[in-house]
């Protein structure tokens, strides 16, 4: 038996992909997703005929088990990751639905809170910016927000105030915390952060999972946590229970850091005189490879910058 997802050969449909389970001669659902990976996706039930004659397959997996019970069709693929979830048949709004769910978004489907439309900060026109190679991006769909996609030299989510990025962050599930972390990518991640103005790394969930993770010894991965914290104290690591959470608490900072940018730069200016002659400080990495970009060099959007790159720069500036 076969899990089969195909593509949907209707272009009209806003639902992209077919869902055909070997159940009761065959069932085939419209659906949105190739898997529920961060929330519950809607399914649309259609008739077996509706399955194409030479379907475009993009995935198929072997089944352990696919038992209707009750309500629910519980669903085990045949392998090691996101081998888990059902088919809920329900009513919303008065109406009949079918959701497929993982173990995952089925627990961070309702946190019990109801998160404010109230504009953060009093701002009217507030821009996010996510990073081009965010795959799965907030869309801040209930708040008074524009987005647009570019690369960000570090982050996912950031705030430019005139063409300068003064605060980033990073999202990250719990699995991609710990595996950057253990891989020591998150450490690279947080000193280009740390350079920044503002800058967070939110994390959808609760900081109690940590201790209930399977593959990686929890004292590891709080050990990791602390020792960043303290070596990044500028760089708050904020668990935010589930995603929702996680997009509000996002917005909320980078418009905390669009008020405050303007604030800032004001008392700066008064603050402390503006003196010549002084000595120029190292830039940031985000800067060195908007500089790179210009003179035509070849860097990646994020990481560290090759050792050669750093020393054309300083060329440049010695030279100039």
């Amino acid at each position: 038996m076969n899990i089969v997802i195909a593509r949907n050969p209707d272009p009209d449909s806003r639902l992209p992909f077919l869902l055909r389970l070997p159940l009761a001669g065959g069932l085939v659902f419209r659906t949105s997703d190739t898997w529920p990976r961060t929330k519950a996706l809607f399914c649309y039930p259609v008739p077996i005929d509706e399955w194409p004659e030479h379907p475009e397959i993009v995935e198929q997996v072997g089944l352990r088990s696919c038992v209707r019970r009750g309500a629910a069709i519980d669903v085990v693929l045949d392998r090691g990751r996101e081998n888990r979830s059902q088919i809920v048949f329900t009513k919303a709004r008065g109406r009949d639905a079918v959701f497929w769910q993982s173990p995952r978004t089925r627990k961070q489907a309702r946190p019990n809170v109801r998160t404010p439309t109230a504009r953060a900060a009093r701002i009217s026109d507030l821009t996010i910016t996510v990073d081009s190679h965010e795959r799965y991006a907030y869309k801040f769909a209930g708040q008074q927000v524009d987005t647009v996609s570019r690369a960000l030299p570090c982050g996912d989510y950031g705030l430019f105030v005139d063409d300068r990025l003064v605060a980033s962050v990073e999202r990250k599930s719990l699995p991609d915390l710990v595996g950057s972390l253990t891989s020591g990518k998150l450490r690279f991640a947080m000193a280009e952060l740390a350079a920044l103005p503002r800058a967070a790394v939110v994390v959808e969930d609760r900081y109690s999972a940590v201790f209930k993770f399977e593959r990686v010894r929890p004292a590891v991965i709080a050990d990791g946590l602390a020792e960043l914290q303290v070596r990044y104290p500028s760089v708050p690591i904020v668990f935010c229970e589930t995603r929702q959470l996680a997009e509000e608490w996002t917005y909320r900072y980078l418009a905390a850091a669009h008020d405050w940018a303007g604030i800032e730069d004001a008392s700066h200016k008064r603050i402390i005189p503006q003196q010549s002659g002084t000595a120029a400080t190292e830039p940031s990495t985000a800067e060195v490879r908007a500089w790179a970009r210009g003179a035509g060099l070849d860097v990646p959007d994020r990481g560290r910058l090759r050792p050669e790159v750093w020393a054309a720069w300083r060329n440049a500036r010695g030279s100039g």
